[in-house]
């Protein structure tokens, strides 16, 4: 796959991301009381909501940033992996109502895959 196509993909994944976080983690911030009741219902701390809800949001706008698509990836990779186990051990519907979660899991793991190798090619 030549540069240009693989950096057009890396593109329209990072945007479609981006927009699935900023929206995700917005919701969470302005309900924030239901998002720090839900947590607090699967035994985490209520403000873990709050901080999710931000990190999603941030970690959203960072994969539109040509500098901090890797850091913003690899803070949601982390994310979305307590987001699976989450949906795999406590809440309710298991796997099955995780499946955005794996998408968006395997999706940021292309991201980063896709730019670790266009920046390794370019040095």
């Amino acid at each position: 796959m030549s540069p240009s196509v693989r950096n057009i993909i890396a593109w329209i994944l990072q945007a479609l991301l981006a927009a699935s976080f900023v929206y995700g983690g917005s919701q969470k911030l302005l309900n924030l009381d239901g998002t720090m009741a839900m947590f607090g219902q699967l035994g985490l701390p209520g403000w873990f909501g709050g901080f999710i809800g931000v990190a999603e949001l941030l970690g959203g706008i960072g994969l539109l940033v040509p500098r901090t698509v890797r850091p913003a990836a690899m803070g949601l990779i982390i994310i979305m992996i307590g987001a699976v186990f989450m949906h795999a051990t406590k809440i309710p519907g298991g796997l099955a109502n995780g499946v955005p979660a794996i998408v968006s899991l395997v999706l940021l793991v292309v991201v980063l895959v896709l730019r670790s190798r266009t920046e390794a090619r370019a040095v």
